[in-house]
């Protein structure tokens, strides 16, 4: 019993993560109310999760960084040439739009001890670029920092892309990869 009410209480937590991401990336003033709604729960249900909203943004941030850090190891940034590798964690990432939407409309998502350190998604980044230059596929004369800042702009361009004009993912994600490669070109 303990183990399906544990299967249980996890499912209703992803939930109602994902109903907060999906609700406040489209409106980061949403009340509670609203993302009980969208989770297909009570407000006292989200409260027994996550008592204040500052606990469940914690939390949406903190799933995040869990979530970087799946796409990144899915993504295989180590294998093959470095702008297939780019391309496939570009991908990946992309994938995350709502939640990392979320953290650019809000930023005090970015806040706590976890955001502060470099992550290992972020290194296998860096370390990718690196590669990147060494292979003489990406210009040299752009710091890892530099490109790795160029590639979140890009992703959040293309998921903005999305949302002003309507734009498919398949489109915005294509405009988007092609775009990194024109800009990092040597």
């Amino acid at each position: 019993m303990t183990a399906v009410e544990t299967g249980m209480r996890a499912r209703t937590r992803r939930a109602i993560l994902d109903a907060a991401v999906a609700t406040l990336s489209k409106d980061s003033g949403a009340s509670l109310s609203d993302v009980a709604a969208a989770a297909g729960v009570g407000r006292t249900t989200i409260h027994r999760y996550f008592p204040e909203r500052s606990d469940l943004i914690t939390a949406i941030g903190d799933d995040l960084l869990e979530k970087i850090a799946a796409a990144t190891e899915r993504a295989r940034p180590g294998e093959g040439p470095a702008l297939q590798a780019l391309d496939r964690l570009c991908q990946q990432y992309f994938e995350l739009g709502d939640g990392l939407m979320l953290v650019y409309a809000e930023p005090h998502l970015m806040t706590g001890e976890k955001w502060e350190v470099e992550t290992p998604a972020d290194l296998a980044l860096i370390e990718l670029i690196q590669r990147g230059h060494t292979e003489g596929v990406i210009d040299a004369q752009l710091p890892a920092d530099w490109v790795q800042q160029l590639v979140w702009s890009m992703l959040y361009t293309a998921w903005q892309h999305i949302r002003d004009s309507g734009a498919s993912k398949h489109e915005s994600l294509g405009l988007c990869l092609r775009s990194l490669r024109k800009s990092l070109a040597t």
